[in-house]
């Protein structure tokens, strides 16, 4: 009786609970740029972005997150304002505008910082185009803001983690060529792997030709369902083509991770004590104590 899927996660989180109780996560040394990148919609690349993010501050880290999507869902969970007015990541990508001038703080969060998305990217696709040095952009921007912050005397950020569309427009490709790391959430259903090889495709691409440091360092399975069979024959193939890439954590399905963003939260600040938000912040440490590539 006692060896059933429930009985299973509630002894895993309370295990879980014990180990991350009071944890301080130890600076890595260096800033991790990391984008977090799938072509496929709907893996939790959103939830997958925020809820690390939030998880490496609260461990007293100093995070910053970009959002490189259009649509603006991480500036909504970290409850940043991005209406059309707001000076964004337009700004910085078109118009050159330095990276200082858009960051704003997340609410009730310390070490925490986001540069939002608003409506006005969608439009920096077809814009990018007749630009000069237009996959560089990105990266140009954040090797300024980390000089500036040097010489301002300011702590140095621990990491910088990039949310780009779900497509391999100009915005993902700025995001891939700025980055040391891609972090690859894929969801534990059927397809999982299907779109996976294209992805590996471009980010070849993008590393011989644009970024040779790019490496493929994290693979992080979401919407882990531990009842079903599928769900653990997707983990084994995955872990079976990516196993050094592979978190031993697993992201489950969950309602609350879906819940959070809708009141601008995270799921770890909306509900700490749920399986999500435990399972993100046990990510996140094992992220961070993973030797940077």
């Amino acid at each position: 009786m006692d060896d059933t899927p429930l009985m299973r996660e509630l002894t895993r989180d309370h295990a879980r609970r014990k180990q991350l109780e009071g944890l301080e996560f130890t600076r890595v040394g260096g800033t991790r740029i990391i984008t977090v990148a799938n072509q496929k919609g709907g893996v939790g690349k959103t939830s997958t972005t925020v809820n690390l993010a939030a998880a490496l501050s609260m461990g007293g880290l100093n995070v910053l997150v970009l959002d490189a999507d259009p649509q603006g869902n991480t500036s909504t969970a970290l409850s940043i304002e991005h209406h059309a007015e707001v000076p964004s990541m337009y700004e910085v990508l078109v118009e050159s505008a330095p990276l200082s001038e858009v960051i704003q703080q997340v609410p009730e969060m310390p070490g925490l910082f986001c540069a939002p998305a608003t409506i006005n990217l969608s439009g920096a696709e077809i814009e990018l185009v007749s630009l000069v040095a237009r996959e560089n952009r990105l990266r140009n921007a954040i090797r300024d803001h980390l000089e500036e912050r040097e010489q301002q005397g300011l702590e140095p950020l621990d990491y910088v983690l990039v949310d780009c569309p779900p497509s391999l427009g100009l915005l993902t490709v700025n995001a891939l060529v700025a980055a040391r790391e891609v972090l690859i959430p894929i969801q534990a259903e059927y397809y999982a792997l299907e779109g996976l090889s294209l992805l590996l495709n471009n980010i070849d691409l993008i590393r011989q030709h644009l970024n040779p440091e790019l490496v493929v360092s994290t693979i992080m399975l979401t919407m882990y369902d531990a009842r079903t069979r599928l769900a653990a024959q997707v983990a084994q193939d995955v872990r079976d083509h990516f196993p050094d890439q592979t978190l031993d954590t697993t992201i489950p399905r969950s309602v609350r991770i879906s819940e959070a963003p809708s009141y601008g939260q995270t799921v770890l600040t909306y509900d700490p004590s749920s399986s999500g938000a435990l399972a993100y912040r046990a990510a996140a440490y094992e992220l961070n104590t993973r030797p940077a590539p």
